[in-house]
């Protein structure tokens, strides 16, 4: 499969995408809930995967009944997550190796993200990512509108000189997926287990799928 010769800026989520992290959320709602004597259900991950932090806490406090206030849950989870982001986090199969062949063949790269800024600074500089890109926004960035709108993906193209039509967003999110197309980007979808459930979905808007960097679209 070959590039768009009119791609320009190349733009990548984080979580389920470039990073195999989705196992490290599964150990910490089975630890963080494991405490207070409580299995995770089998909904849980797919119905907090698009929401932003503060809503999974707030969520998560009403479906449990938990006494803990937004703001202590959301203090928990990230001293949790830090430590893993920062040890243990893989990258995707071939996501490196993918970086060092845009970047070298002059493709501008971004994130766009709703993760944490000590969580994607953890993970980026474990896997000696982060100064391949040539920028990185999240959501926050965004006045915290979260993925099922395409804000995130339109100032990372801002910040990269790109104009929608000249990015290819790498999303592994349903909302994601939707909300690039929707701003004239071509969009490739990463497998990833947490969004199984909208895969065929996925696959149907998509302008390409992936299960890992080795089968990207080559210049």
């Amino acid at each position: 499969m070959s590039y768009c010769h009119s791609t320009k800026a190349a733009i990548f989520d984080l979580d389920g995408t470039l990073l195999d992290s989705m196992g490290v959320w599964n150990q910490i709602d089975i630890d963080f809930l494991g405490k207070r004597g409580l299995a995770v259900p089998d909904d849980y991950m797919a119905t907090v995967a698009s929401m932003q932090f503060r809503q999974i806490a707030e969520y998560t406090i009403d479906r449990f009944g938990l006494k803990d206030t937004p703001e202590a849950l959301m203090a928990e989870w990230n001293e949790m997550a830090r430590e893993a982001y920062a040890t243990t986090v893989k990258a995707k199969p071939g996501a490196i190796e993918y970086l060092y062949e845009l970047k070298t063949a002059g493709v501008r790269l971004g994130v766009a993200t709703t993760l944490l800024l000590e969580l994607r600074e953890a993970a980026l500089g474990h896997l000696g990512m982060r100064d391949l890109f040539d920028a990185i926004v999240s959501v926050d960035d965004a006045h915290g509108v979260g993925k099922d709108r395409p804000d995130v993906y339109l100032l990372a193209a801002s910040r990269l000189g790109a104009a929608p039509a000249d990015c290819t967003v790498f999303e592994d999110l349903l909302a994601g997926i939707r909300s690039a197309k929707s701003a004239g980007m071509r969009v490739w979808a990463m497998y990833d287990d947490s969004s199984a459930a909208d895969w065929p979905e996925i696959t149907a808007i998509a302008d390409g799928t992936l299960h890992d960097f080795r089968d990207a679209p080559r210049l």
